[in-house]
């Protein structure tokens, strides 16, 4: 069934968590999480050809009604902000937000499969490699078979910032049953820290007051360098951003 964007109510299979968790971003300063949730150290393992396949905890760190998180990557208590933001334009960082409010539909590119489709919204790309796994996401989905279907939902299950979505038919493939939780995200192939990753429909305040269209996976900046502030553009990656925080999956942590 093709997929047509003129005809699609899209909620990007996600829902808002009734939990009342959020995140505010505040005018050149940090992240405000507002709500206890769970906040964790994902880190991302590979298999042995280098592409990431799956997800191992790590540290777990205590959020509190009101936490204020690092964006600004210059704290020295991350994940938590030490107001080091005060200085950040002294030290090349400028946080003001760059991103748009357009929902991430109107701008993705539709891969047509026989079975199901793909929308990829290459500007949230946070470079986290998921979608390498088998022969590539992009050509998984234009086959019939129901390994490569499971494996192109499973990629994009993975995909940390949502950038990819596999469709059914004009209905998103999301796990609509994940906890909200607060993962950062470690990157250990590419020896680097990687960004937030908000799972489980957390919506995300801009500094002005209106609210970024909700999705069910999402990652935020937390290096100071993107360039689609708050979210994350995978500058990270190329600038290999530590966070400092123990670089050891929890041997007893669970992975996904």
């Amino acid at each position: 069934m093709e997929l047509e964007k003129d005809q699609l109510d899209v909620q990007l299979g996600t829902e808002t968590n009734t939990k009342n968790i959020y995140i505010e971003v505040t005018a050149d300063g940090p992240y405000l999480l507002h709500g206890q949730t769970r906040m964790v150290q994902q880190f991302i393992l590979a298999n042995p050809n280098g592409i990431s396949v799956a997800y191992k905890d790590g540290a777990t760190f205590k959020a509190e009604n009101e936490t204020y998180l690092c964006r600004c990557g210059l704290s020295k208590n991350k994940p938590y902000c030490d107001n080091s933001h005060l200085k950040a334009k002294q030290n090349g960082v400028d946080l003001t937000e760059t991103a748009t409010f357009n929902p991430e539909f109107a701008t993705a590119e539709i891969i047509e499969g026989p079975v199901v489709s793909l929308s990829d919204d290459e500007k949230l790309c946070a470079y986290a490699r998921f979608c390498d796994n088998g022969r590539r996401i992009w050509n998984e989905v234009q086959e019939s078979n129901q390994e490569s279907v499971e494996l192109s939902v499973g990629m994009a299950h993975h995909c940390p910032s949502g950038r990819l979505i596999v469709w059914d038919g004009g209905t998103p493939i999301e796990d609509k049953d994940i906890e909200p939780t607060i993962g950062l995200i470690e990157d250990m192939p590419n020896n680097c820290s990687g960004p937030i990753a908000l799972w489980g429909g957390i919506p995300v305040k801009s500094s002005n007051g209106k609210y970024y269209e909700v999705r069910n996976r999402q990652t935020l900046c937390r290096c100071g360098q993107s360039t689609n502030k708050p979210f994350c553009d995978g500058t990270h990656a190329s600038m290999k951003f530590q966070d400092g925080l123990d670089k050891e999956p929890d041997q007893n942590g669970k992975t996904f």
